[in-house]
């Protein structure tokens, strides 16, 4: 059974696309809904999927970005848009960013099941086929770690939690890591959690005190003061910057 994730702000849409799946009578199961393409983004790194179902015009993070987000982080999931006749523009820039397919809405049976066949043929088979890469178990203690750092974002990691997670002694990580990665543990979280925060700014409508809540920071100064030190620019002074290019 191939697992799909719908995304789309209207949930009676999402309700009828998902009974035009099921009525295709393909071994797909929907596993997953979300309202915009950052909530797919969080979802996304904890839960994993075969197949995407997105709309492109959406609050928060659209389609688009959404796409361009999945493949700089080499999302090995495929994409499918879902759109309204107006938005055949959007389509062109999806497909140079490499979806799959895509359909216009209201969308029919048939239509769904010609394009899951597609898919299946071109796709699916060889997703099944294809071996695991590297076995979480051969990966080194550090690249363990690392890997639980990208999974915990946009929240916090502190050392002792990596540490228990790899099963060794936090002082004996904190070498390792530095050895390894050229700084410290902490310095290493920080500036990951600082660059999710510039993506967030980037690529969504969130309030910065909503960015700030999102990375586990209570107070919103604390937070520009951070970014500040991290990035030169106050989180405000970043969004200024990004709308005056535009």
């Amino acid at each position: 059974m191939y697992k799909v994730m719908l995304v789309e702000d209207e949930r009676w849409v999402r309700t009828a696309v998902k009974r035009t799946i099921e009525r295709t009578g393909l071994p797909f199961q929907v596993t997953g809904e979300c309202q915009n393409g950052l909530e797919a983004m969080d979802w996304l790194q904890e839960q994993d999927a075969d197949l995407v179902l997105t709309d492109i015009r959406m609050p928060v993070m659209d389609g688009l970005t959404f796409l361009s987000q999945l493949r700089e982080r080499q999302a090995p999931v495929s994409v499918i848009l879902v759109s309204g006749h107006d938005d055949f523009k959007y389509v062109q820039q999806g497909l140079r960013l490499g979806v799959f397919d895509y359909m216009l809405k209201p969308v029919e049976i048939a239509e769904m099941t010609a394009c899951l066949n597609k898919w299946i043929e071109n796709v699916g088979e060889r997703k099944q086929a294809k071996p695991a890469v590297k076995d979480v178990q051969e990966l080194t203690p550090v690249e363990r770690v690392l890997t639980l750092i990208r999974e915990r974002l946009p929240g916090e990691i502190t050392l002792t939690d990596a540490a228990a997670a790899v099963h060794l002694n936090p002082s004996y990580l904190s070498q390792l890591f530095k050895q390894r990665m050229n700084q410290t543990f902490v310095d290493y979280v920080l500036h990951a959690r600082m660059n999710e925060a510039e993506r967030l700014l980037q690529h969504t409508s969130l309030r910065i005190s909503e960015i700030a809540d999102r990375l586990g920071y209570a107070d919103v100064a604390y937070f520009s003061n951070t970014f500040k030190r991290i990035k030169q620019r106050t989180p405000s002074e970043f969004r200024k910057v990004l709308t005056e290019r535009e």
